[in-house]
């Protein structure tokens, strides 16, 4: 049973009075949450990437056009040479966290090997990097009006261009987040 108050298979929106660099203007998937802390994955930082490049560079041979061109995604600032692939369906990869019976997040070789292959899951987004909080920081970061959280909506992670996903992940509770201040307080 999940607990009622993890936000894993949610959106963490940064609010815009959130400037710091590795945050403003982020959706951040959050994959897990408990009272150990957090970890997600940033989903609208693309890089100066390809995933044709990084499979080139893993030395994978890919005779698949169209993923060549897909975009890699900064996850966040947390071991930027460690690389995510959140994907569906789940399948059976060496190593896949669970986040939902639709949704996985694999780290192992062997994904961007099927991938290449054009075996891969049928929706997927790679990442190198994670954000994480330790214990009580990201609880705290929200009573600080830092972030949002919304509910997780597919098309947004999946289909949704990067560039939209910040303003169309807040629309999902009904937020224009053009019309809220950058400065924040408690009343």
């Amino acid at each position: 049973m999940t607990d009622p108050t993890s936000l894993q298979n949610q959106f963490l929106i940064a609010m815009p009075s959130l400037d710091d660099p590795n945050f403003s203007q982020t959706v951040t998937f959050i994959t897990e949450h408990s009272a150990n802390g957090a970890l997600g994955l940033v989903i609208n930082r693309p890089l100066n990437l390809t995933l044709g490049q990084l499979l080139e560079h893993l030395q994978l041979d890919s005779d698949q056009p169209d993923m060549a061109k897909i975009p890699v995604y900064h996850g966040g600032p947390v071991e930027t040479e460690q690389g995510f692939v959140i994907h569906s369906p789940v399948g059976h990869w060496g190593t896949t966290l669970r986040v939902t019976d639709d949704i996985g997040i694999t780290t192992s070789r062997d994904i961007l090997q099927a991938v290449a292959l054009g075996q891969g899951p049928e929706h997927l987004l790679v990442t190198l990097g994670y954000a994480g909080w330790g214990p009580g920081q990201l609880e705290q970061e929200l009573l600080d009006n830092a972030w949002l959280s919304s509910p997780f909506d597919f098309s947004i992670l999946f289909e949704i261009p990067s560039e939209q996903r910040w303003l169309a992940s807040a629309a999902l509770l009904g937020i224009d987040l053009h019309l809220l201040s950058s400065h924040a307080g408690h009343a």
